[in-house]
């Protein structure tokens, strides 16, 4: 027999969120992840997916994946520190720094694994984090989980950064301080300000933690946030993920040598948890492979995204403030941006309604992730549904 504090619990909290436009209903697909899906048979424009590049339906990947498959099995069968390291394991790790320009790797199973991880295996209770106010989920969780005091500054503002940073310095309270900041904002798409985090960071002896999740195969050609400002050398902890722009799944975390010796016998994913199996392993290599050899899906999906911007400009959509192919349609109102979104999946366009607790109450957005494998026809189709649905809704 089932709990009633339980029932009562979920039954209240469940309608409280559906009556505020808060409750998100997940729509399975019946296709691939590519740039045209299908949902309960119907054919839709794909505006929310995180596939930036393509890879995820990419020939390419998918042999490299079916090849490993045949020969090291389904899964890896055992965590990292016992025997579930691959010899391509290590490769990925190798391919990796490459990439990211740093002494070394490390790989998790996901990119939320590695801020739980990374995050707590050196900052502890005698410890201050510094971090942005719009810092990811995964950001907050791992900071909670260090025990270290959480300071959070202003979104962007380096003022509020350097005041903090100083204040908490010359407390004389911590032992270490540390500096966390996404390298692109997810739901803004707006890139942070390193060089100024880089120069408060150098004046006050922080250590510098960079989540670049979504700048990672986007910016610096495909390396990153900290690469577009030339920073490799000064950013201690570089943490990306393979399940975006790379197409696949997992995380990793990028920095010198000794940082990733320590993450190996200090962070508990990596510990803890079976590590990720082969064919995905396989597929991030050929994806690495492909961005160190050119930068054509990159262009192709910055044109994308610029092309989608202009669009949506010209036809009066606020925009936010986005530098990248992110690209909000911010709306307002929670349950007027989950009509909208409805009203354009109903018109043959996905773009999902992202409303609080994900962005702050009141700036409810419809947030669209072109991608390269889009073509302009079916950007040209996405615009006339949003003139359409907008104009209906009076957003525009």
């Amino acid at each position: 027999m089932s709990s009633k504090v339980l029932e009562n619990f979920l039954k209240e909290h469940l309608e409280d969120l559906k009556g505020k436009g808060l409750y998100n209903v997940i729509d399975p697909l019946e296709s691939a992840n590519g740039p045209m899906i299908k949902i309960a048979g119907k054919e839709l424009i794909n505006l929310s997916s995180n596939n930036y590049l393509g890879l995820a339906t990419d020939q390419r990947l998918i042999d490299a994946a079916i090849e490993a498959t045949k020969k090291y099995g389904a899964g890896s069968g055992a965590v990292r520190t016992i025997n579930g390291t691959l010899d391509i394991h290590v490769k990925l790790e190798e391919k990796l720094a490459e990439f990211k320009h740093t002494e070394a790797a490390i790989v998790y199973q996901s990119g939320f694994n590695c801020n739980m991880g990374a995050i707590s295996a050196v900052m502890d209770k005698d410890d201050a984090i510094l971090s942005d106010e719009l810092n990811h989920a995964s950001i907050i969780d791992g900071c909670r989980l260090s025990k270290a005091k959480i300071i959070r500054y202003k979104h962007s503002d380096m003022e509020d950064l350097r005041n903090k940073a100083k204040e908490a310095k010359e407390s004389g309270l911590y032992k270490k301080i540390m500096v966390i900041t996404d390298g692109v904002f997810s739901m803004d798409g707006d890139i942070a300000k390193l060089p100024e985090i880089v120069e408060i960071a150098e004046e006050f002896d922080l250590i510098t933690y960079v989540d670049d999740a979504h700048g990672s195969g986007v910016l610096g050609n495909g390396a990153g946030t900290v690469k577009h400002f030339g920073l490799s050398d000064k950013i201690d902890f570089q943490i990306g993920t393979l399940s975006k722009a790379i197409g696949v799944v997992g995380g990793y975390v990028a920095g010198k040598k000794d940082l990733i010796d320590w993450l190996k016998v200090r962070s508990r994913p990596f510990l803890f948890s079976t590590s990720l199996p082969p064919a995905a392993v396989a597929a991030c290599i050929e994806a690495i492979d492909i961005l160190l050899n050119s930068t054509e899906l990159q262009d192709r999906l910055w044109d994308n995204g610029n092309y989608l911007k202009r669009g949506l400009k010209a036809l009066g959509f606020d925009i936010g403030e986005s530098q990248t192919p992110i690209t909000p349609c911010i709306i307002g109102d929670e349950i007027k941006t989950q009509e909208f979104s409805k009203r354009l999946y109903e018109e043959g366009v996905y773009a999902k309604a992202i409303v609080f607790p994900t962005v702050p109450r009141g700036t409810g957005r419809v947030r669209n992730m072109p991608t390269a494998a889009h073509t302009k026809e079916m950007l040209d189709r996405a615009l006339s549904i949003y003139e359409k649905v907008g104009k209906e809704l009076g957003v525009i």
